[in-house]
């Protein structure tokens, strides 16, 4: 019998039935050199500038081990704290508390219009929108002891200024926070109620705010946890809360008070911090 012609000769691309298993292709060596030689100069990068930002502002491992020693003699005057002091503290702390809580409160208010005038999905005027971002971030730039100063130059000494100051400071930064969430969300929503024709103020409050609120309260609650630490420090510039009893303990050299307030401050944080995050489960 002849051989069939229609027959197809082996391909040598094709495996023969009597070979093994094929073999794994070998990995990559590693990255392409210039992508690695470009890794290795960026690091290089960074370090030259660290060393060289350590070295002009004298933060060198020698003046750390330098200052051990007194940092040791300053921890032993802390310690034991002055409790005796303890009941004179309690008035200037709830004091503290309570700047932090007004401030934060009327901050959070002012910056929801802001916030919604920021953000590009719900504002798309530049004309409006940049200028309210140049606001915001020139109230951003201007640190809270700064604003506590100017107040106290205003208003005089007391908590109404430390307020104000915390007034800003969290406007500040709840705004920043809240229009960047909300330019995050999801669009569809928004898109969906304007085609069906609804006004801008219908999409704002059953499109933009439902999406928003949880990032809004879990933005005000940490502002709170900021501001009651930086209430404490507004009293060494005048502006009311427990500052003032700090600075004036830390001028007498009583460091062993200032201890007992720092402990305190501590204790009233972790607190607030262990609140706010029940309530932050519970709201979101």
């Amino acid at each position: 019998m002849k051989p069939d012609s229609t027959a197809q000769p082996l391909s040598s691309t094709q495996p023969s039935p009597h070979a093994g298993p094929p073999q794994p292709s070998k990995p990559s060596a590693g990255p392409p050199l210039p992508g690695r030689y470009k890794r290795y100069a960026t690091w290089m990068v960074f370090i030259v500038v660290l060393v060289a930002c350590s070295i002009h502002t004298d933060a060198t491992p020698y003046q750390l081990i330098v200052g051990l020693p007194e940092m040791g003699k300053l921890l032993g005057e802390m310690f034991p704290p002055d409790w005796s002091y303890l009941p004179t503290i309690w008035k200037p702390m709830l004091e503290t508390i309570q700047i932090a809580i007004v401030g934060t409160t009327l901050g959070a208010i002012l910056a929801i219009p802001v916030a919604l005038l920021c953000a590009y999905n719900v504002m798309p005027r530049k004309l409006i929108s940049l200028p309210m971002r140049t606001i915001l971030n020139l109230v951003r730039t201007i640190p809270d002891l700064l604003f506590a100063s100017i107040f106290v130059a205003v208003f005089g000494i007391g908590p109404f200024a430390g307020m104000l100051a915390l007034l800003f400071f969290s406007f500040g930064i709840i705004a920043k926070l809240t229009f960047e969430a909300i330019e995050a969300i999801d669009p569809g929503p928004l898109e969906a109620m304007t085609a069906v024709g609804a006004s801008r103020i219908q999409v704002i409050a059953f499109g933009v705010v439902p999406q928003a609120i949880p990032y809004f309260v879990s933005y005000l609650l940490y502002t709170f946890e900021v501001n009651v630490r930086a209430a404490s420090v507004l009293g060494l510039v005048g502006a009311g809360g427990i500052g003032l009893l700090l600075d004036r303990s830390l001028g007498l050299f009583r460091y062993d008070r200032a201890s007992t307030i720092i402990l305190l401050t501590l204790v009233i944080v972790l607190a607030i911090d262990y609140g706010s995050n029940l309530l932050r489960r519970k709201l979101l």
